[in-house]
């Protein structure tokens, strides 16, 4: 490798690790939590749920439309706004706004939202559990202080799509430190035995060890952790890209048409039936009413994944109009948006029960080493030279031929 060439990715490396490892330390202690938020709400959530009824094995769920007729009757001035049936409980949510203009008037304000919901036992339709309407005073838990503000600060640092945009970069650069520390370490173990570590020379070379191999033994993980990071940063750009484009086209139709009352709706549960049948081997999980953000004036939106562990990532919206009940259509996402999907059990490692999210947090704690200990080595010469730092690193630079070779580091280095 020529010194022209080591030097330019030795700079590369410095640079792009230094401008991303403080954002990057930021993610990784924020992912920490976010990776056992189940297990979090489960240990310090609620404890006042009530139990569910024992009934005999087997017994059928419910009419949806029950669920609904219930949730108006006890907020008779309210819309339903979503119907989703619980994936791990025998549950039903419904959830309820004063109206839709009440929901787009508070998407800014997260503390003061319009919106609650209900819970139903899936089973009798009897009320679980309910959350306090807009009108009722609320509190915050502080769980829900804790996992809120690492969520907001592992994806947007508070600062919404500019923030996420910015995160996406540090993703890009830390791939680069990542490609250029592995070029670097490359020609660095020519000639000793991968994952040696020099106890016997100074501290700095013992740093050094330890940060190339603890980077090397994560340098999959890491590379597949920090492209699948930038790629959810630009969840809301290519969301927002589908909805100019194939969203728009197919609801272009309905645009101009008055959101249909809620007095005059077909059947929820046969909503539901149809969209089932349209989108076989697909689990349908919920059910938007006419007049949401990504649905129609006078549609029903449900939403549809496959059932494997891969195709569960893979969803399907499908339409229904909601004034007859009959199929509008199936509109599978564009190949960007199953690409964003597909990576985000990638990224948080959630689709391999505990075991996999244990693994996942080891590897975030190896990560975080691997930060703190290129800052030290990075503090310790600040000052030095690209040329000398490569020798104070083990290079030898051989100026007559333009090449850089690794013999024993120079007992100067090593001072």
């Amino acid at each position: 490798m020529a010194n022209t060439t080591l030097r330019r990715w030795f700079v590369v490396h410095k640079w792009a690790s230094l401008i991303c490892t403080l954002f990057l330390l930021v993610v990784c202690v924020t992912g920490l939590p976010i990776l056992f938020t189940e297990q979090i709400f489960d240990t310090f959530g609620d404890d006042d749920d009530p139990p569910y009824e024992v009934l005999p094995p087997g017994t059928s769920n419910a009419n949806l439309d029950v669920f609904v007729a219930k949730a108006r009757a006890m907020y008779p001035r309210h819309i339903v706004t979503n119907v989703d049936p619980d994936d791990d409980e025998p549950a039903v949510l419904v959830s309820m706004a004063p109206s839709w203009q009440a929901l787009r008037d508070d998407r800014n304000h997260p503390d003061h939202r319009s919106a609650h919901w209900i819970k139903f036992d899936a089973r009798t339709a009897k009320v679980v559990k309910q959350s306090r309407p807009a009108d009722m005073p609320r509190s915050r838990r502080w769980i829900d202080l804790v996992l809120s503000t690492a969520i907001a600060l592992h994806i947007n640092l508070f600062a919404g799509l500019p923030g996420a945009l910015f995160l996406g970069l540090m993703g890009l650069l830390f791939v680069a430190s990542l490609i250029s520390g592995t070029v670097l370490y490359g020609r660095f173990i020519k000639r000793l035995p991968f994952g040696a570590i020099r106890r016997n020379r100074a501290s700095r070379l013992t740093w050094l060890d330890l940060h190339n191999l603890l980077g090397a033994a994560t340098l999959v993980w890491a590379l597949v952790v920090g492209f699948t990071g930038f790629v959810n940063e630009l969840q809301t750009p290519l969301f927002g890209l589908w909805r100019i484009t194939d969203v728009r086209q197919i609801l272009k139709p309905y645009a101009a048409l008055p959101v249909v009352s809620q007095e005059h709706l077909s059947s929820v549960q046969a909503a539901f039936d149809t969209a089932a049948k349209a989108a076989p081997g697909n689990v349908v999980t919920g059910l938007s009413f006419p007049g949401s953000e990504f649905g129609s004036p006078v549609h029903y939106l449900l939403w549809t994944h496959g059932a494997s562990p891969l195709r569960g990532r893979l969803f399907t919206p499908v339409l229904v109009d909601a004034r007859t009940g009959e199929l509008t259509g199936t509109y599978p996402m564009p190949w960007y948006l199953r690409f964003l999907e597909i990576s985000r059990p990638l990224h948080f490692g959630d689709y391999g029960g505990m075991p996999l999210k244990v693994l996942w947090a080891l590897l975030d704690l190896v990560v975080i080493a691997v930060l703190v200990s290129g800052v030290v080595l990075w503090a310790g010469k600040r000052k030095i030279a690209t040329d000398a730092r490569l020798r104070a690193l083990g290079y030898e630079l051989d100026d007559t031929t333009e090449h850089a070779s690794l013999p024993h580091v120079a007992s100067e280095a090593a001072r």
